[in-house]
């Protein structure tokens, strides 16, 4: 499978540098790539896919996700025999903010609720269909659908079969069109700067500082719907930051009893090594900010002035719409944090 796709690709490569070259404006090279190309060539040889049935106690499946390394589930429901949905750092998220009451009150409801009982509660009359895109599919379709629905996680689902195949994210997409980006004629716009295209969010950026509980972080993960908030001082200086992902420590180290402890204190705990706030400019290029997305394996960065004072974010999701859906365009009234 994996020979196969590299042929393909290297001949796809080939007839966009021909209608490249033959087009006076590069700006749509990187949607003609994604429009002739299919999920499937993103799906790895052999990859980990945790799929948990919607029986399993919410908390066992928390920790599964934490003992596998992954970051969300495909959901099944044994009765419909299909997939209903994704658990995600999101649910736990929502999870604990709803229920928790102080260090001394145990969370029933994560203690004993499964799966299935979280989603009645929570979803209650808003059940919405999983979101999820066939192999053949194109990866412009994947990046559309991404976008629209607000989702960082889209579930490529075999049509015969039925079978969970691959989890897409933006940062999977991104990758791969890294791998390919220097064969391509180089638009414009990617020696342009991010204050020229207007690409990320600038305005009520969401931040914490030091002290702020854990609680009141989830609250504004819940209420801004944001996936990371950055750490800073009185004076606006990024020192840290507190993503969604850090959250899954509680569970990793079942501490999420106690959410009255400080985000300073909960990231003494970080499963990973930390190599520090990824940042960047409004004056850098977006070749430049592609390429340290990419060779960081972040999802976002923190945009900071020269005293390192918040003025925004930039995220993978601003970085695909931005090269697929726009050409470089103006973003701002779609960014997220």
């Amino acid at each position: 499978m994996a020979m196969e796709s590299a042929i393909a690709v290297l001949e796809d490569m080939e007839k966009l540098s021909s209608i490249g070259d033959a087009n006076d404006s590069n700006y749509e090279v990187y949607t003609r790539f994604m429009k002739s190309h299919r999920c499937y060539d993103l799906v790895p040889t052999s990859s980990k896919l945790v799929v948990f049935d919607t029986s399993l106690q919410v908390k066992k499946a928390f920790f599964a996700l934490v003992s596998n390394g992954v970051r969300a589930a495909p959901l099944w429901d044994s009765k419909t025999q299909g997939f209903v949905g994704m658990l995600t750092i999101t649910d736990f998220i929502n999870i604990l903010h709803q229920y928790y009451k102080s260090p001394l009150v145990q969370i029933y409801e994560l203690e004993e609720h499964k799966i299935e009982t979280w989603r009645e509660v929570y979803l209650q009359d808003s059940f919405k269909p999983l979101v999820s895109i066939s192999p053949n599919a194109s990866l412009y379709d994947a990046v559309s659908s991404l976008i629209k629905n607000k989702i960082h996680r889209l579930p490529v689902i075999d049509p015969l079969t039925g079978n969970t195949l691959y989890i897409l994210t933006h940062k999977r997409i991104l990758k791969f069109l890294k791998l390919f980006i220097s064969e391509m004629p180089k638009p414009d716009f990617m020696s342009k700067t991010l204050e020229e295209l207007n690409i990320g969010t600038y305005h009520n950026i969401a931040v914490v500082n030091k002290n702020t509980p854990i609680y009141v972080a989830l609250g504004i993960f819940v209420e801004k719907r944001v996936s990371a908030l950055p750490v800073v001082d009185e004076s606006g200086r990024v020192g840290d930051i507190y993503s969604k992902f850090d959250v899954i420590n509680l569970a990793a180290e079942k501490t999420y009893n106690n959410l009255d402890i400080t985000v300073t204190k909960a990231l003494l705990h970080r499963s990973q090594y930390f190599e520090g706030v990824l940042k960047c400019y409004k004056h850098e290029t977006l070749e430049t900010i592609i390429n340290r997305l990419v060779e960081a394996e972040v999802h976002r960065l923190v945009v900071v002035d020269d005293n390192d004072v918040v003025n925004g974010i930039v995220s993978l999701s601003d970085i695909l719409q931005a090269l697929v859906l726009t050409g470089g365009g103006d973003l701002s009234s779609e960014s997220e944090q």
